[in-house]
C-alpha cells in the first residue's frame, strides 16, 4: 500500500475532527441571556436592581457572576437558533468537539449545558475575566492552537476570534461584518434568518392597542365641544402621547413577562419572547417612548404630565407584581382605562363628571375581567391543571359572576344618566340615549357569551374592533346617540 495514499485520508479526518467553538447571545440564543437575567432580576427580585450599578463598577466579569447568583432565566425556555442548534447536533454526530465559548458567566452556560446535552467543554465568564473579544480569542488559542478550531459568533465583537479560526461560521450578519470577516478568515457557512422590518417593531408596540386610546376624546365629546378645534388639538396630542406612553409600557411589560409569554401558545411568538427583535433594541426604544410621552405632555399642562406619570408607575407595579394577584389585577387594568378618560380631561381643560367617572369604573371593570375570564377559559383547553396568571379553574364562576355584575351596573349609570335632568338639559331628544343603554346591555352581555366560549383571545376591545357583531352594536348606539344630540 502506498504510504502517501493512506495519510491523506486520515488527515483528512483528523482535520473533520477539530472543534467548533460558538458563541451563546445572539448566536446559539435568539436572546441576550444578560438582559434576560436582568429582568428575572426585576421579577423576581426587584430590590437588587439596586444594587446592580454596584455589582458594575466591580467589573462586568464579577457584575456576571452576582447577577447568575442572584438571578438564572428558564434555560428550557430561551428561544435557539434552530439552524445553528441543527448544525452542532449534527457535528457532534460526527465526532467534532462541541465548545460553548461564550462573555456570559460559567454558572448560566453550564446551565444551558445541562439543559441541551450539546457541549464537551465549556469556556466562559468566571467572576474574574470577561470571556469577549480578544480574551476570547487568547482562551481558544492557548486550548486549541491558532487556526485549530472553527468558530460560530454573529457580533462584530467576535471579529478577532474569526480572524484566528480555520473557518468562520456567521449566524444574521451584515453584509459589512461578512466582507470583514471574508478578508481574514474562509466563511464555511453563514446562517440566516428573515431579517427584522418596520412591521415587526410596529407589532411589538402593539400599535394595534392604541384604538383604546381614543378614550381621551371621551369627555371632548360629552361635554359637545368636539368641533372646537384648539380643544381638539389639545386632546389629540395627548392622544399621541399615550399612545408613546402605552407602547413602552406594553415593551417593559413584554420583557417583564419573557418566561410566562414563551409558555404560552399564542404569546411565544410575540417579536421579543420568540427572539425575532433583539432585547437591546427594545431597552434602547423604552426610554425614548418615555421621553417623547411626557415631553409632549408636559407641553399640555402639568396635570396632564402628572396623569400619565399615574399611569406609568401603577403599569410598572403592574408589570412587576400586581398582575399575579387576584382581583387587584383587574382593578388596575380598569384604572389604566380610566386614566386615558382622565387625560382627556385634563388636556382639554374639562370637568370630569362624576356620571361618567361612576360609568367607566363599571364598565372598564367588567372588561378587564372579561380579560381575566377568558384567559382562564382558553387555559382549560390546554392540557393539566387550569390556571391564569393568579387564578385557578374554580374562579371562573366568581370572575363570571363579578364581570357581569359589573357591566350590568355600567347600563344602569348610563340609564339613570338619560333619566336625569342634566341629560334632560344637554341633549334635545335625550330619550334616545334609551337606545344605547339597550344595546350597551346587549353587548355587554354578548361579550361575556364570547368570553365563555373562548372567542375572545386578546383584549375584549381589540376583539370587538374585529368582531361584526360589535362593529354594528357600536355604529348603532353611535347613531343613537347622535339623534339624541
Amino acid at each position: 500500500m502506498n504510504p502517501a495514499a493512506s495519510s491523506k485520508p486520515q488527515q483528512n479526518t483528523e482535520v473533520d475532527r477539530l472543534p467548533v467553538a460558538v458563541d451563546l447571545d445572539d448566536t446559539l440564543l435568539r436572546t441576550d441571556s444578560f438582559i434576560e437575567s436582568t429582568f428575572v432580576l426585576a421579577r423576581t427580585k426587584p430590590m437588587y436592581l439596586f444594587e446592580l450599578p454596584l455589582w458594575w463598577l466591580k467589573g462586568t466579569a464579577q457584575c456576571k457572576r452576582l447577577l447568575a447568583s442572584a438571578a438564572i432565566p428558564d434555560v428550557h425556555l430561551l428561544p435557539y437558533h434552530a439552524d445553528v442548534l441543527t448544525f452542532l447536533r449534527e457535528q457532534k454526530a460526527l465526532g467534532r468537539p462541541i465548545i460553548l465559548a461564550a462573555a456570559a458567566d460559567e454558572g448560566l452556560a453550564r446551565e444551558i449545558n445541562r439543559d441541551s446535552g450539546l457541549f464537551d467543554e465549556i469556556l466562559a465568564s468566571d467572576g474574574r475575566v470577561n470571556l469577549s473579544g480578544k480574551r476570547k480569542r487568547d482562551r481558544l488559542i492557548g486550548r486549541f492552537g491558532e487556526r485549530g478550531f472553527d468558530y460560530v459568533g454573529s457580533r462584530p465583537g467576535d471579529f478577532p476570534v474569526w480572524s484566528v479560526a480555520r473557518r468562520a461560521l456567521l449566524v444574521s450578519p451584515s453584509s459589512r461584518l461578512e466582507r470583514k470577516v471574508a478578508a481574514v478568515t474562509p466563511i464555511e457557512r453563514v446562517f440566516r434568518e428573515p431579517k427584522t422590518g418596520f412591521l415587526d417593531y410596529l407589532h411589538a408596540l402593539r400599535v394595534h392597542h392604541w384604538i383604546k386610546n381614543c378614550l381621551v376624546f371621551m369627555p371632548l365629546v360629552l361635554a359637545h365641544r368636539f368641533f372646537e378645534f384648539e380643544l381638539l388639538g389639545r386632546v389629540a396630542l395627548a392622544f399621541v402621547a399615550f399612545n408613546l406612553c402605552a407602547s413602552g409600557v406594553y415593551l417593559l411589560n413584554d420583557l417583564m413577562d419573557l418566561p410566562a409569554d414563551r409558555r404560552h401558545p399564542k404569546k411565544r411568538e410575540r417579536r421579543l419572547a420568540s427572539g425575532r427583535i433583539r432585547l437591546a433594541h427594545a431597552l434602547l426604544l423604552m426610554p425614548l417612548l418615555f421621553l417623547g410621552a411626557f415631553g409632549i405632555a408636559w407641553h399640555l399642562s402639568l396635570g396632564c404630565a402628572a396623569v400619565l406619570a399615574v399611569y406609568v408607575l401603577l403599569m410598572v407595579k403592574y408589570s412587576m407584581k400586581l398582575k399575579d394577584i387576584p382581583i387587584v389585577d383587574v382593578f388596575v387594568l380598569a384604572s389604566g382605562y380610566a386614566l386615558r378618560v382622565a387625560a382627556g380631561a385634563v388636556a382639554a381643560g374639562v370637568r370630569l363628571s362624576a356620571w361618567l367617572l361612576t360609568f367607566c369604573v363599571f364598565l372598564f371593570l367588567s372588561l378587564s375581567l372579561i380579560k381575566r375570564c377568558s384567559e382562564l377559559v382558553l387555559a382549560e383547553l390546554a392540557p393539566g391543571p387550569s390556571h391564569a396568571r393568579g387564578y385557578a379553574g374554580g374562579d371562573k364562576v366568581w370572575l363570571v359572576a363579578q364581570g357581569i355584575a359589573s357591566g350590568y351596573l355600567s347600563v344602569l349609570v348610563l340609564a339613570l344618566y338619560t333619566n336625569s335632568d342634566i341629560s334632560q338639559r344637554m341633549y334635545a331628544r335625550h330619550e334616545f340615549f334609551w337606545g344605547v343603554c339597550l344595546l350597551l346591555l346587549y353587548w355587554v352581555s354578548y361579550l361575556w357569551m364570547m368570553a365563555i366560549r373562548g372567542r375572545i383571545h386578546d383584549d375584549p376591545v381589540i376583539f370587538a374592533l374585529h368582531d361584526r357583531v360589535s362593529q354594528w352594536t357600536i355604529a348603532i348606539a353611535a347613531l343613537f346617540a347622535l339623534m339624541a344630540v
